[in-house]
């Protein structure tokens, strides 16, 4: 399936995301690290029936031509877009870096959501611990490793582009966040992960622009740390792969849901790349929470 692209206002520009259609309510799907709106594009095909789901592009990611602008940018311009969509109580879907992204959004009171859906994108570690955790993904080897391993900043021109499309699908099976994936899909987030300039292609994020949002300012209120979960007051659903970035810290995951009432732990056979990977299971949960949760969809009708 195909949407319709769209821009929507943020403070200093525009985000580009994926307008997937339908009707009923509104359903903000938001990426991880290194990924775009293009990842959503199996899940959404299952949603469009009973409700309306977009895809953003965060900042440094996919169409989006905005940089980074610091460690909380990307996750504040998620209460500018359900403003420009027009969205009364939307469910937000966040998978990895994105599912803190629309935790810290509604922590915020940037957005009140009819629930929220983090997919193998909790964050456990108390304040202490996650400044240091970003302050070590800012280290020279840090960025070494980031390069090596997803291409961040890499520069191609269009035959080096369209030869690394063609060996990702063709590789897709045997690797370690795409198996199981939608050969084409694969295709089509690997493609809008580059950006041209001049007569290249960029791979979006850079390091840089992963420097950026890992600056965390140790007197902010709101940091990618397991208090972030006592400012919610909304149902929330935690979608853990069981071969995924959290698996081994399924007690902690547990208790971070424990912690609260209308909140829901899911597990799913997967690796940590559950929107490409595990569409269904995932469009499932997703329909469930917006069969529970929109009671008045008025809001959200097109």
């Amino acid at each position: 399936m195909t949407g319709t692209e769209i821009e929507l206002p943020v403070t200093d520009g525009v985000l580009a995301g994926v307008d997937f259609g339908g009707r009923g309510a509104g359903v903000l799907l938001v990426h991880g690290s290194g990924h775009n709106a293009a990842a959503w594009t199996d899940v959404a095909a299952r949603l469009v029936g009973t409700c309306h789901p977009v895809a953003l592009d965060l900042r440094g990611h996919g169409r989006t031509r905005l940089g980074s602008g610091g460690p909380e940018r990307y996750w504040r311009d998620i209460g500018d877009a359900v403003t420009a969509l027009g969205w009364d109580r939307p469910v937000l879907v966040g998978h990895s870096t994105g599912g803190y992204a629309v935790t810290a959004a509604t922590a915020a009171g940037l957005v009140e959501p009819a629930a929220l859906c983090v997919v193998d994108g909790v964050v456990l570690d108390d304040r202490a611990a996650s400044l240091l955790e970003h302050a070590a993904l800012r280290t020279g080897e840090a960025a070494d490793r980031l390069r090596a391993t997803f291409r961040y900043g890499w520069e191609a021109s269009d035959d080096q582009l369209r030869a690394h499309v063609e060996r990702c699908v063709r590789e897709a099976g045997e690797d370690w966040l795409n198996a199981g994936a939608r050969p084409g899909l694969v295709g089509e987030v690997t493609r809008r992960s580059f950006t041209r300039r001049g007569s290249r292609w960029v791979r979006r994020p850079t390091v840089e622009e992963i420097a950026s949002v890992t600056a965390l300012d140790p007197g902010a209120e709101i940091l990618p740390s397991v208090d972030v979960y006592d400012r919610l007051s909304c149902p929330l659903t935690v979608v853990l792969a069981e071969d995924g970035f959290h698996a081994a810290r399924r007690d902690e995951v547990r208790a971070v849901v424990d912690a609260a009432p209308d909140r829901e732990l899911v597990e799913v056979r997967s690796n940590h790349n559950v929107p490409m990977t595990r569409p269904a299971d995932l469009a499932a949960i997703v329909l469930g929470l917006v069969r529970n949760r929109v009671a008045a969809p008025a809001g959200n009708t097109d």
